[in-house]
């Protein structure tokens, strides 16, 4: 019972704090347009601060651990991969590549940190584990997501998207608030007072804000076709991973807050903007929205169940 009530506690105040912004939008109070502006600030300024604090203020060298950052990125590209094997289930070249995303692509960021700081508080885990993941993330999306496009882009064209790509990950937000933590911590710079707390009180906006906004811009209304490739997404996304690579990680012996990022960064639902990505790469879209939908929710289930199993086998 203790470690129910441990798991419940973990994960219940983060799903609830996503569906208040779910009933915000139900009674008008935010709509998607606003909802969208919230991810954007959580993304560009908010989560960075909050990643750049949480590295800046730890001993960097200390905390620095190459075997979980190196299993976090071996990771992302084993479970890419057997989302590819997977997708040749079905014969639509874009449906295969909406799936591939959806079945792969989690809420690390916003979820996975809001889990973590729940359980641990401030831990450097969770930026490690996103220098592992959140890059293969972004660049791996675009290269699936163009190449398996009806509109294909020419062979001239496609270069220039490649070369947008990574230029677009190099100034990814999240990445250079996790590179500037690094740079401070190593050069062990003291952070005077004024700008440590009003660098915190933007920080400690990031999770609930960026929680409300996710809820906000989920939609059940927008669940239709697609639904068995959605489902089969849907159960890898949050059962599949974990049932793989969990056990993987407990034999390589990750323990406590390692073995927690890894846990989240496996089964955190599907990420709200792999839908936006999707529409902007020419695909329909109805695939990830149903997968973005049916794992948000069903994930305070399954994340409360994988907690407790590791709880109770006193791993965390």
């Amino acid at each position: 019972m203790s470690s129910l009530l441990f798991s419940l506690n973990c994960t219940m105040p983060v799903f609830l704090t996503m569906m208040a912004g779910f009933l915000f939008r139900k009674l008008k109070w935010m709509d998607e347009a606003f909802a969208s502006k919230i991810n954007s600030l959580v993304f560009k300024i908010l989560l960075p601060v909050m990643l750049f604090l949480q590295i800046g203020g730890t001993d960097f060298k200390d905390s620095w651990d190459g075997g979980f950052v190196l299993y976090c990125f071996l990771v992302t590209f084993a479970s890419i991969f057997l989302a590819f094997l997977l997708s040749f289930l079905f014969k639509s070249v874009p449906e295969r590549g909406e799936f591939i995303q959806a079945a792969y692509r989690s809420s690390a960021s916003i979820l996975g940190m809001a889990y973590i700081g729940n359980i641990y508080g401030d831990s450097a885990m969770g930026p490690l584990m996103m220098i592992g993941a959140v890059p293969v993330y972004n660049v791996m999306a675009v290269f699936i997501l163009m190449a398996t496009s009806e509109e294909a882009l020419s062979a001239s064209s496609r270069g220039g998207v490649m070369k947008k790509t990574l230029v677009g990950v190099i100034k990814n937000p999240i990445i250079l608030g996790i590179l500037f933590g690094m740079v401070w911590s190593l050069l062990g710079v003291p952070m005077p007072q004024i700008l440590h707390k009003t660098l915190s009180n933007i920080a400690q906006t990031a999770t609930p804000m960026g929680l409300l906004a996710m809820g906000a811009s989920i939609d059940p209304k927008k669940v239709s076709g697609e639904l068995l490739p959605s489902i089969l997404a849907s159960f890898m996304k949050l059962v599949g991973l974990e049932l793989l690579f969990l056990p993987l990680a407990v034999h390589l012996g990750f323990r406590t807050q390692k073995l927690v990022a890894i846990l989240v960064m496996l089964g955190s639902p599907t990420t709200v903007t792999s839908f936006v990505m999707a529409k902007s790469m020419g695909h329909e879209g109805t695939l990830t929205s149903n997968t973005v939908v049916i794992t948000t929710f069903l994930s305070a289930f399954t994340l409360t169940f994988w907690v407790f199993l590791v709880k109770t086998m006193g791993l965390i």
